[in-house]
């Protein structure tokens, strides 16, 4: 049974700054902008203004803190995906929309008895070509390979191979991928 929507009406408009500086038009074309703009010229204005390259595409509601890394050309970020730390992102890779990807984590720290350390900082590569699904969590240990395909959902905690196919949490390789016909070639479960 499908549920109807209501649509709240529309909070009033005052003149005063919020405290992000922006009046408060700006602050609501702002958030219709950033919630319906995943295609067209938007996604390559927004990885300009983050200064990506013109073949970057990055989708709305993306945050990506990696500092003077690049990210390779003809790659696209989907919305609400988060990136942090020593993180490289090769050229042609797909990232599906919230999906995680972090260089460093943190570390329990008994001085505390909280998780206040942190680990050594270790640098991510998503290697050239790959796509990650929906909702993939990479962490701070783990590099992609070549070619990747990682199943959404996947949790991937340790590097992978060049043209492998990822699933489960934590990720665990349940095929490959032909680098010269591009067909899938699925493990079966006696190899697993």
């Amino acid at each position: 049974m499908a549920f109807p929507h209501k649509r709240l009406p529309p909070l009033p408009v005052e003149d005063t700054p919020l405290d992000s500086g922006l009046t408060p038009d700006e602050f609501d074309r702002l958030v219709l902008y950033d919630s319906s703009s995943q295609g067209g010229d938007a996604v390559i204005r927004r990885a300009r203004l983050m200064g990506f390259g013109d073949d970057v595409k990055i989708g709305p509601g993306v945050v990506i803190r990696i500092g003077t890394n690049t990210i390779g050309e003809h790659s696209f970020i989907s919305m609400c995906s988060y990136i942090n730390g020593d993180v490289r992102i090769g050229k042609n890779v797909l990232i599906g929309p919230h999906c995680s990807i972090t260089a460093s984590n943190h570390k329990f720290d008994p001085a505390t008895q909280a998780f206040t350390a942190r680990d050594e900082k270790k640098t991510v590569v998503i290697g050239d070509g790959s796509w990650l699904g929906s909702n993939v969590v990479v962490t701070s240990n783990a590099s992609i390979g070549k070619a990747n395909l990682i199943c959404a959902g996947a949790v991937v905690t340790h590097d992978t191979p060049d043209y492998a196919i990822m699933a489960g949490c934590p990720a665990r390789q349940i095929g490959r991928i032909d680098p010269v016909t591009g067909e899938y070639i699925w493990f079966s479960h006696q190899h697993e």
